[in-house]
């Protein structure tokens, strides 16, 4: 794919969204990591529901922590693997006391430095809550880009590193969101909706669907 087109698709995404945000309910970068190290393998929709009864009672550190890994399981039962994630996001808020002034960290070393924090949920961090261009590839974003050929890689990293490399700088601050939702709900998984898919002329996907 040329970088022609790729301006294009990302003209088209923006045009059609402007402003483009994850679905995950926040209202602090404390609130947005842990909402997304809640994600892993849950949706965002089971992820707010749990949140919203959390952050009203702990949205803080502090909160949290008091909490202890027994009570915060308590409000999240509901998401898959909430036994480990609570462990770590106990673990996480303790860190953040005695190692960051109950800051979440605004670089990749610190965040990757923490209990169920990877590289994606770093990035996510990063990218929504730092404004700092960063690419979090997941099942969504790797699928749009070896689909489309607008990043094809075997890996995600690779696939990350491609979209950092490609994506047109006036885009790369979005671009992360933008295929997620194009992902959800256009570029699905099994049935891809091509016929009602704003990009499916520059898009290099060679069985495309009718719809």
């Amino acid at each position: 794919m040329n970088k022609d087109k790729r301006y294009e698709i990302f003209r088209r995404l923006r045009e059609d969204n402007p402003a483009p945000t994850t679905e995950l309910a926040y209202s602090s970068p404390f609130e947005l990591l842990i909402a997304v190290i809640l994600s892993a393998q849950a949706t965002d929709v089971g992820v707010n529901k749990a949140t919203a009864k959390l952050y009203p009672v702990a949205n803080t550190p502090e909160a949290i922590y008091a909490l202890g890994v027994d009570g915060l399981s308590e409000y999240i039962k509901t998401i898959g693997l909430f036994n480990s994630k609570a462990k770590n996001v106990i673990a996480t808020c303790r860190i953040l006391i005695e190692q960051h002034n109950s800051q979440v960290p605004d670089n990749r070393e610190a965040l990757e430095a923490l209990p169920g924090v990877g590289r994606k949920t770093a990035n996510v961090v990063l990218n929504t809550a730092f404004g700092q261009p960063a690419m979090a590839v997941d099942t969504h974003i790797f699928r749009v880009s070896n689909r489309t050929g607008i990043a094809p890689g075997k890996t995600v990293l690779e696939v990350e590193k491609k979209l950092m490399r490609h994506v047109p700088r006036e885009f790369l601050l979005d671009a992360h969101h933008w295929l997620i939702l194009h992902g959800r709900y256009v570029c699905k998984a099994r049935t891809p909706q091509c016929g009602s898919c704003r990009i499916e002329d520059l898009c290099d996907f060679k069985h495309k669907t009718i719809d």
